[in-house]
C-alpha cells in the first residue's frame, strides 16, 4: 500500500538520529513532552485504538481455547505458537527491518494483522473454529510481529528523535497498559455477552486507525536514519555488535530469563480464575485490569523520571520475582488480585528500561537487528516458557507454576546484578543517610566513606 509522496525517503530539515549519549544521565522531562510531535501523536492515538483491540483479542483467545480444550496446556500451546516465528525468524525480520522504509513495513504488518483478526472472527461467529484454528491464526500473528515488533520500536526514535526517545518509549508502554485497563473489561463483557466472535471482529477492525495515522504523517518531519545497504554477513554484524556491549548484552540476557519463566500469565491467570478460585472469566478480566493498572503506573513514572539505570532494572526485576511469590501463596482471590498490581508496576519497570537503555545506547543503523534480538528474547522465550508452564500446572498446580516462574526471575536478576557489580568492580554498601537505612552498589574504592554507622 502506497503511503504518498516522500513517505519514508524524506530526511528531516536538518536533524539525524545520531547515537546518544550513553544511558543514565540525568535529564528529566514533562511526561508527556513527545506527544507535541504531530508524527507521534498520530502514532499514539492510531495505537490506542489497536491496543483495546489487541488486548480484546488476547483474552477471548485464551477464553476460547480453553472452553474448547479444557487445558492449560493447549492455552499455552497456544501462546507458544504466537511467539515461535519471533523465536525463529526475529534476527533475520531485524535485518530487513534495518535495510526497508520502517512506516511501510508497518503498513503492511497492521494490515496482515487486521485481516487475521477477521478471519478469526468469521470463523468463531458462524460456530465452525476448532481449536486448529486458534493455534493458525496465532502463528500468523506471530509472523507479522518478525516485522511488526523492531520495526515499531526503532521507527520512534525517528519520529521524535533522540532527546524524546525515552519518553516517547515510555508513552508508548502507558499505551499499551492504558488499552490493558478497557481490552480485557470490554472483552469479559462481550465473552459473558455476545460470544468471543465479536471480540476478534472489534480487534480485527481496530486496525483502522494505526493505518490511517501511518498514512497521515509527513515525512519530510521524520528523522533521517541511515539504513543498512543489501549485503551478506549483516545478521552476524549485528550479534558481534551486541556481544562486544556488556551494556546491552546484560539486559538482553536479564529480560530473556523474564520473559520465558515470569511472563507466562495467559497461563498462570486462566488457571487461577478456573481452577483455583472457580470464578469465570469475570476474574479473568479482573486479574489483567488490575495488572494493567500496576503496568501504567510503573509506565508514566519511567516516562517522568527520564533516566534509564541499571540498577533501576536489577531491583525491579528482584521484586517482580518476589511478588510473584507472594501471590503464588494468596488464599483467597481478592488478595491475589491485589498482587496483580505491583506485578504489573515491576514487571513495567523492567520491561520499559531495558527497552530504553538499549535503544539509546545502539548506533541507529544497527537498531532494528538489536530490537530484534531483544524482542526475540524477550517474546521468543514464550515457545519454550509458555508450554513448560503449562505442563506444571496441569501436574503439579497453578500455585506451583507461579512460585517457579517468581523463582527463577529473582535469582536471574540477583546474579546478574552481582555479576555486573563484580565486573564494574562495584561492592555491596549498607550505609545510614538522613535517618534511613541504604543498601546499593558503589565503587570499591569508596569503602572508607560509605563504611556503614554503627
Amino acid at each position: 500500500m502506497s503511503t504518498g509522496p516522500g513517505a519514508d525517503s524524506a530526511p528531516a530539515p536538518t536533524t539525524h538520529d545520531s547515537p546518544p549519549g550513553p544511558p543514565g544521565g540525568t535529564r528529566r522531562s514533562s511526561m508527556f513532552s513527545s506527544l507535541k510531535i504531530r508524527n507521534y501523536r498520530l502514532f499514539f492515538a492510531g495505537q490506542v485504538v489497536s491496543n483495546v483491540g489487541t488486548w480484546m483479542q488476547r483474552i477471548a483467545q485464551d477464553w476460547l481455547v480453553l472452553s474448547l480444550t479444557g487445558s492449560a496446556t493447549a492455552v499455552g500451546i497456544t501462546t507458544a505458537l504466537q511467539f515461535l516465528p519471533m523465536l525463529l525468524f526475529g534476527l533475520y525480520g531485524g535485518v530487513l527491518v534495518d535495510r526497508l522504509p520502517k512506516r511501510r513495513i508497518l503498513l503492511f504488518t497492521q494490515v496482515a494483522m487486521g485481516a487475521t483478526g477477521i478471519a478469526l472472527a468469521l470463523l468463531t461467529l458462524s460456530g465452525r473454529v476448532e481449536v486448529w484454528h486458534v493455534y493458525v491464526a496465532a502463528f500468523a500473528v506471530g509472523l507479522a510481529t518478525v516485522l511488526d515488533n523492531p520495526a515499531r520500536q526503532s521507527f520512534v526514535s525517528e519520529m521524535v528523535g533522540p532527546d524524546q526517545l525515552q519518553n516517547a518509549v515510555s508513552l508508548n508502554s502507558a499505551n499499551f497498559q492504558s488499552a490493558r485497563l478497557v481490552g480485557p473489561a470490554v472483552a469479559g463483557l462481550m465473552i459473558t455477552g455476545v460470544g468471543t466472535g465479536w471480540a476478534f471482529l472489534a480487534n480485527g477492525l481496530s486496525f483502522v486507525a494505526p493505518i490511517a495515522g501511518l498514512l497521515l504523517m509527513r515525512g519530510r518531519e521524520l528523522h533521517a536514519v541511515q539504513r543498512a545497504p543489501r549485503g551478506k554477513g549483516q545478521l552476524r554484524e549485528g550479534l558481534h555488535y551486541v556481544a562486544g556491549r556488556p551494556d546491552l548484552i546484560w539486559p538482553i540476557v536479564l529480560v530473556g530469563f523474564i520473559g520465558t519463566f515470569g511472563f507466562n500469565f495467559p497461563v498462570y491467570l486462566t488457571a487461577f480464575a478456573d481452577d483455583v478460585f472457580h470464578a469465570g472469566a469475570g476474574s479473568y478480566s479482573l486479574f489483567n485490569t488490575l495488572m494493567a493498572v500496576g503496568s501504567l503506573v510503573g509506565a508514566l513514572l519511567a516516562a517522568r523520571r527520564g533516566t534509564s539505570r541499571m540498577r533501576v532494572l536489577i531491583a525491579a526485576a528482584v521484586a517482580f520475582g518476589l511478588v510473584e511469590l507472594a501471590a503464588a501463596a494468596a488464599p483467597t482471590l481478592w488478595l491475589f488480585a491485589l498482587f496483580m498490581v505491583p506485578i504489573g508496576m515491576f514487571g513495567m519497570t523492567v520491561n520499559v528500561t531495558a527497552n530504553t537503555t538499549i535503544q539509546m545506547g545502539t548506533d541507529p543503523a544497527m537498531r532494528g537487528r538489536v530490537m530484534a534480538l531483544y524482542m526475540m528474547v524477550f517474546l521468543g522465550g514464550s515457545p519454550v516458557g509458555a508450554p513448560i508452564a503449562g505442563w506444571i500446572t496441569d501436574a503439579y498446580g497453578v500455585r506451583a507454576g507461579l512460585a517457579a516462574g517468581g523463582a527463577v526471575s529473582a535469582l536471574a536478576a540477583a546474579v546478574i546484578g552481582l555479576f555486573l557489580a563484580r565486573v564494574g568492580g562495584l561492592r555491596l554498601a549498607v550505609g545510614w543517610r538522613h535517618g534511613h537505612p541504604t543498601l546499593r552498589f558503589v565503587p570499591k574504592e569508596r569503602r572508607k566513606e560509605l563504611a556503614p554507622v554503627a
